[in-house]
């Protein structure tokens, strides 16, 4: 059974440099992860951390409203199709309507598309690259 819970910034580090920078020379600390506003999930399964994602106060001009935007979202390979994904987006959702947030926002490598688009997320936009990382589209999630 998955658990989420909420976590510091600096436990995120550790899976986001094993999974997210995996041999990628880009930092894996962002400069909003100390911000106030910001906030970090956990998924839990037997009590060892499997899975991240990190919610940063940030506007995309496609879309209006208040605005969250989705980084740094990994799970470990082992945990994979457990639902951990899900679990973090679904208690993010809820985290956000308490904020009165209105889109949750991220930018998704092409391989989590499929991921994102079964949680309602919606493409915007063309295929972009990013550096050293790959293909990407950005997507967005209408919360209220």
């Amino acid at each position: 059974m998955i658990k989420i819970k909420n976590i510091s910034a600096q436990e995120t580090y550790d899976i986001r440099l094993a999974v997210l920078r995996n041999n990628i020379d880009l930092p894996y600390k962002f400069k909003e992860d100390e911000h106030d506003s910001s906030f970090h999930l956990g998924a839990f399964h037997n009590n060892k951390l499997v899975g991240i994602a990190s919610f940063i106060q940030s506007k995309t001009e496609v879309v209006k409203g208040e605005q969250y935007q989705l980084r740094g979202m990994a799970t470990l390979p082992e945990v994979r199709g457990m639902g951990a994904g899900r679990l973090l987006l679904e208690e993010a959702k809820n985290i956000l309507k308490t904020k009165n947030i209105d889109v949750l926002w991220c930018n998704a490598r092409k391989e989590a598309v499929g991921f994102y688009k079964s949680l309602d997320f919606v493409i915007i936009g063309e295929e972009f690259e990013v550096e050293k990382v790959g293909p990407h589209f950005k997507m967005y999630y209408i919360v209220n």
